[in-house]
C-alpha cells in the first residue's frame, strides 16, 4: 500500500498531497472482518489488494476518522469498492481489473445492483475502463489541511 500511494500517485498529486493522502488511505480492517477483501499474488509476491463492503463508509483506512459502519440495503444502496492498491512492480498487468471483477461478483451475489467508490486521480483511468462513471469530484482534508482530490464513481451491476 505504501509503495502504491507513494509511487502511483506521482504525476497526479503534488508531494504535499501524496503525503496528506496517507491520512485518508490505507486498509479498513472491517472489510477483512466482513470477508470482503482480496489479495492477488503473482509469482509468490503480493501484487495487489482491494475489497468491497456492504457498509456505508465510502473511503478511509483504520486511521481515518468519520467512518460509518452502518450496513447498506442492497435494494437501494450501492456496495462500496474500497482500499484498492497495486504494487507498482505489477501495475498495468490486470491486477486491478481482476480485483474489481472479484468485488463486483461478490457484491452482485450479496444482492447489490450498483457499486460506488472514492477513486484517486491515478485510479480513475482504470475504473473508467472497467465501466465506472464519475458521479462527483470532491476533496478530502485531514492532518496538515492539504486538500486531496478524489472522484466518486459508480457503476450498475448487470
Amino acid at each position: 500500500m505504501d509503495r502504491a500511494i507513494g509511487e502511483l500517485q506521482q504525476g497526479f498529486l503534488s508531494p504535499a498531497q501524496i503525503a496528506a493522502s496517507r491520512a485518508h488511505m490505507g486498509l479498513d480492517s472491517q472489510i477483512i472482518l466482513d470477508g470482503g477483501y482480496f489479495l492477488v499474488e503473482i509469482d509468490g509476491q503480493l501484487a495487489g489488494c482491494g475489497g468491497w463492503s456492504a457498509r456505508a463508509t465510502l473511503f478511509g483506512g483504520d486511521a481515518s476518522g468519520g467512518r460509518n459502519p452502518a450496513m447498506l440495503d442492497p435494494a437501494v444502496d450501492a456496495a462500496r469498492i474500497r482500499a484498492m492498491y497495486t504494487d507498482p512492480r505489477f501495475a498495468r498487468r490486470g491486477v486491478g481489473r481482476l480485483i474489481i471483477a472479484l468485488c463486483e461478483d461478490a457484491a452482485r451475489a450479496a444482492g447489490f445492483r450498483r457499486t460506488e467508490m472514492a477513486a484517486t486521480l491515478a485510479g480513475v483511468p482504470l475504473y473508467e475502463r472497467c465501466g465506472y462513471s464519475v458521479i462527483e469530484r470532491f476533496e478530502a482534508v485531514a492532518g496538515e489541511g492539504v486538500p486531496v482530490p478524489l472522484v466518486r464513481m459508480g457503476k450498475a451491476l448487470h
